[in-house]
């Protein structure tokens, strides 16, 4: 008998087993009213009000639902107030600009777009059927009305559409089914060790990957969610002094934030032998890792994957075996990128590109179908990172084959900057590199030849009009001339040279 795998699992669970227990304590601060601590009874009876809510609407099964909030409790029931019957969510990064979310919108064919207070002039022009802010309950939720069961679960069903930057000026969106998600939260819970005693603190944002997964995992064992809204090295601290955190997942420069604020912090440093914090977007130098376990206290864990792999491909957690290391040795070896975790296969091919195979992979691109047999072709997904495997069959990222640059754990594709950029009238040539640095992990950098009188800060501000804050560049160069082949290929690898050089890898 085959009974398929869906994300409405690990809420049915959850119901079931711990009807009364606190799910999730919602961000105080916030526009919209806070939804306080609610029990995973009361989670599940907001999703089922949401699920009614889309049925009233007339949202079919397989119809797109799009939220563009930050992180909050609705934002969390949406997960499964959505996809749980059978619709398909497609959460939006509320960083991005207003034509940006436009064409997200529209390529997704949504037809029900929430948004945050915060973003709701995101809303005026949006040619949707339906649009409501997150906050107006009567709008978002159809209460005392049991929702249309789903004819037919199926775990091959489109369960999130999560649009990515990558190797194309306008964003891709990534199909990944309720199979993909299940089995990513189950694997990565079963290796990150969650339980029914874990708090899980978040500082990663929900719209990123779907949060790795843990919207889901955390949810079905029953552990408490504790949702944190903006990124403060103190306040991380504070919660999780208050609300006895566990566990976090968080990019460098989240990390780099709290090893800020642990400098000035008074007494103890909450959390220590308690916390593990799980980090990914690029490996932080190994100093940094010497700081969480030393300063902190607090257990580094390492992971490598994309949003096409859901996220998770290699996990890196300390092993008995280095438990007689020194603490540089340990977090020299958590610098990896880990080994492949259970149930996906990782290999190198003969030009030094990574490619996985899993059960997480994404289904394809939405609409894309040549994007999506060039990324998967052989059989494998086709990472764009180059690396390789060491002595103990641990991967290592190494370089960026793919014009893909992570600042401070976000992707940025290069080529979007690129355009941006050039459509400035006193630009003749330009590049755009990730360039290393301490607190983003990879500055976004323009190279620019220039055809007029114009400064770094006019360049920026240009950018700004028509790129997310996250994607214009930090720093501005102005160069004569850029190197290329006889055809007139752009050679980025000589770009990179000089600002990668001393450092063992060409991704930090």
């Amino acid at each position: 008998m085959h009974y398929p795998l869906t994300i409405r699992d690990f809420l049915d669970r959850a119901v079931h087993v711990y009807p009364d227990r606190v799910a999730v304590v919602d961000e105080p601060e916030q526009p919209a009213a806070s939804l306080g601590s609610l029990t995973y009874r009361e989670v599940g009876a907001l999703a089922q009000a949401q699920a009614a809510r889309l049925d009233a609407l007339g949202v079919p099964t397989g119809g797109r639902v799009a939220v563009i909030s930050q992180n909050s409790a609705r934002l969390l029931t949406s997960f499964f107030g959505v996809s749980g019957w059978g619709r398909v969510l497609v959460p939006i990064n509320f960083r991005l600009t207003k034509p940006e979310i436009a064409y997200i919108i529209e390529h997704s064919g949504a037809a029900v777009v929430y948004a945050d207070p915060s973003c709701a002039g995101v809303l005026d022009g949006l040619d949707v059927p339906h649009k409501f802010l997150l906050g107006d309950d009567d709008s978002l939720y159809l209460r005392d009305t049991d929702p249309r069961p789903w004819a037919g679960p199926d775990e091959a069903a489109t369960a999130t559409i999560n649009y990515t930057s990558g190797t194309t000026a306008r964003p891709k969106g990534v199909q990944l089914t309720h199979r993909n998600l299940w089995l990513n939260a189950t694997v990565f819970a079963l290796h990150s060790g969650i339980s029914d005693r874990d708090v899980y603190l978040h500082t990663l944002p929900m719209f990123h990957a779907n949060g790795w997964g843990m919207p889901y995992g955390v949810t079905g064992l029953g552990a408490r969610h504790v949702v944190q809204r903006q990124i403060d090295g103190v306040e991380i601290l504070r919660r999780v002094e208050h609300h006895g955190v566990t566990f976090m997942c968080a990019a460098p420069a989240v990390v780099n934030a709290v090893l800020d604020a642990a400098a000035d912090w008074t007494g103890d440093i909450p959390g220590r032998d308690r916390v593990r914090v799980i980090c990914a977007g690029a490996p932080p130098p190994t100093r940094t890792i010497e700081r969480i376990m030393e300063e902190l206290g607090w257990e580094f864990i390492q992971l490598y994957g994309l949003t096409e792999t859901s996220p998770l491909v290699t996990f890196n957690r300390q092993r008995a075996e280095w438990d007689d290391l020194d603490t540089a040795e340990r977090a020299r070896r958590l610098g990896r990128a880990g080994a492949p975790a259970l149930g996906v296969r990782v290999m190198v091919d003969v030009d030094g590109e990574v490619l996985t195979a899993s059960n997480h992979n994404l289904d394809g691109y939405w609409q894309q179908p040549d994007e999506t047999a060039q990324a998967q072709a052989g059989g494998w997904f086709h990472t764009g990172d180059g690396g390789y495997l060491d002595d103990e069959g641990y991967l290592v990222i190494s370089d960026r084959k793919k014009d893909v640059i992570i600042s401070g754990g976000e992707n940025v594709s290069s080529i979007e900057v690129e355009d941006a950029l050039a459509a400035h009238p006193g630009v003749r040539e330009v590049a755009v590199i990730g360039t290393p640095d301490e607190k983003w992990g990879e500055l976004v950098t323009g190279l620019v030849v220039a055809a007029d009188d114009v400064t770094a800060e006019d360049l920026v501000a240009h950018c700004r009009t028509r790129l997310a804050g996250y994607k214009c560049p930090k720093r501005i160069e102005f160069v004569e001339s850029l190197p290329r082949t006889a055809t007139g290929k752009l050679q980025k690898f000589k770009l990179r040279e000089p600002y990668w050089a001393g450092h063992e890898r060409q991704v930090h």
